[in-house]
C-alpha cells in the first residue's frame, strides 16, 4: 500500500457504512410499496447491494476512478408512493427489467441520452420533489401514533445534522433499533429466515402498467443519479466514461431485476465522500477508496435478510420515520432546483403537485402525470411566448 492508501479505505468503508444505513429502509419500502413480501424486498436488497458493489470494485479497479455504484434512491421513494401495479409485484419486476433495459440503451445510444438530458432540470427536479414530499412528511405523521419511537430517532438526527451529518441518518437508524428492542418483543421467525437467500420472481410483462412503472422509475434514475453522478466526478476533476458507466449499470439492473432489484446507477452522494481530497490526497489514488467502497456494500449486502426481517416486524413507523428522515436531504435540493428558474416556476409547481398527490390513473402514475402536465403547460408558455 503506498501512502494515503490506509486513509483512502477509511473513507471507502464510511461511505459504504452511509450509503447503505441511510438508505436500505428507503430499498425496501420502495419494495414493500409495489407488492414484495418481505422475502422479496430482503431478496431485492440483497441483489442491489452485491451487485453494486461488486460492480464499484470493477469499474473503479478497470478505469482507475473513484468511480461508485448505488441503488436508485429516489427510484426507491417512487416506488414507495407507485401502490401496487396491476399484476402485483411480478409486474412491477417487469418494470424493473424494462428500466435496465432503457438505462442500456441509454449507454449505448446517445440519442436518448439526449432525450432524457433535454427534459428541463426544473421539471425533473420537481418530479423527484413531489415523490418525496410524501415520504419525507411521515416521520413528523409518526409523532401522533408512536412518539415515544419517533421522537428520539428524531432529536438524535437533528443533532448530528450540526455536528456529524453523514452520520446522522445511520445513528437515527441505530437509535430506532434500540428504541424497538426495548419498547416491545420481536418475532423475527426463525434463524433459517434470516440466512442470505434470493428469492427468483417471473416477471408480469403486461404492457401498460408495466411502461407506467419503469418510465418514471428511468428519468429519476438517469435525472436524479446518473447525471448528477457525472457532474460530481466532474466536479473533482475526473472524466468518467458515460458509455461504460452507464451501460453497465443497466446490465447490472437486468441482472437484478428478476431478483427483486430496482435500479443500479452512478452514484453522487457516495461518490462526493469517494472523490474527494478527503478520501486520498492524491486524486490518482482515490480508486482505492472506492474499492473499498464496494467491498462494504458486498459485506452489507449479506445482512439484507436479517434487516428485512426487523422492519417487517417493527411497527411501521420506524421504516416510515428513517425513510423519510433519509429522504429530507435529497428534498432541499429537489425543491432548490425545481424552482429555480421563474420562466419555468409555474410548470415545476404543477409537476411538483400532481407528483404529490398520488394519484393514479389508467394504471399510470402520479410522477409521470405530473411530468406531463408540467411539459405540457412548459410548451404551451413557450409557445405563447414565441407568438
Amino acid at each position: 500500500m503506498r501512502p494515503g492508501d490506509g486513509q483512502a479505505v477509511g473513507a471507502g468503508i464510511v461511505s459504504g457504512v452511509v450509503g447503505f444505513g441511510g438508505a436500505f429502509a428507503v430499498v425496501l419500502a420502495g419494495l414493500r410499496g409495489v407488492g414484495a413480501s418481505p422475502a422479496e424486498a430482503a431478496s431485492g436488497l440483497m441483489v442491489l447491494s452485491v451487485l453494486m458493489g461488486a460492480l464499484t470494485v470493477v469499474l473503479a479497479v478497470r478505469t482507475r476512478l473513484p468511480m461508485a455504484i448505488a441503488w436508485s434512491t429516489p427510484g426507491a421513494a417512487l416506488l414507495a408512493t407507485a401502490g401496487v401495479p396491476d399484476g402485483g409485484f411480478a409486474t412491477a419486476v417487469g418494470a424493473f427489467l424494462l428500466c435496465g433495459v432503457l438505462l442500456t440503451l441509454a449507454g449505448l445510444w446517445p440519442w436518448l441520452e439526449r432525450t432524457v438530458t433535454r427534459i428541463p432540470r426544473t421539471l425533473a427536479a420537481a418530479m423527484l420533489a413531489g415523490v418525496l414530499l410524501p415520504l419525507c412528511l411521515k416521520p413528523f405523521a409518526a409523532v401522533e401514533s408512536a412518539p415515544e419511537l419517533v421522537l428520539p430517532v428524531i432529536a438524535v438526527w437533528a443533532g448530528l445534522l450540526l455536528f456529524a451529518r453523514p452520520w446522522a441518518v445511520p445513528a437515527a437508524l441505530v437509535v430506532a433499533i434500540a428504541a424497538v428492542v426495548v419498547s416491545e418483543p420481536l418475532d423475527l421467525g426463525p434463524a433459517s429466515g434470516l440466512a442470505p437467500h434470493l428469492d427468483l420472481v417471473a416477471p408480469d410483462l403486461r404492457v401498460g402498467p408495466m411502461l407506467a412503472l419503469a418510465v418514471p422509475l428511468f428519468i429519476v434514475t438517469m435525472a436524479s443519479q446518473n447525471l448528477t453522478g457525472m457532474a460530481v466526478l466532474t466536479s473533482f476533476g475526473f472524466k468518467p466514461p458515460w458509455r461504460t458507466a452507464v451501460t453497465s449499470t443497466g446490465v447490472a439492473t437486468v441482472i437484478a431485476a428478476p431478483f427483486g432489484g430496482h435500479a443500479l446507477n452512478l452514484a453522487a452522494i457516495t461518490a462526493a465522500l469517494v472523490a474527494g481530497p478527503e478520501a486520498h490526497p492524491e486524486p490518482g489514488r482515490r480508486w482505492v477508496a472506492a474499492t473499498a467502497n464496494g467491498v462494504t456494500c458486498m459485506v452489507f449486502g449479506l445482512s439484507a435478510a436479517a434487516a428485512s426481517a426487523f422492519l417487517a416486524a417493527a411497527p411501521p413507523e420506524v421504516l416510515a420515520t428513517v425513510a423519510g428522515l433519509a429522504l429530507l436531504a435529497a428534498l432541499g435540493p429537489a425543491l432548490a432546483t425545481a424552482l429555480a428558474e421563474p420562466r419555468e416556476r409555474e410548470a415545476a409547481l404543477l409537476t411538483f403537485v400532481v407528483s404529490a398527490s398520488g394519484v393514479t390513473l389508467l394504471s399510470v402514475t402520479a410522477a409521470a402525470w405530473g411530468l406531463a402536465a408540467g411539459l405540457l403547460l412548459l410548451g404551451a408558455q413557450r409557445y405563447s411566448r414565441t407568438k
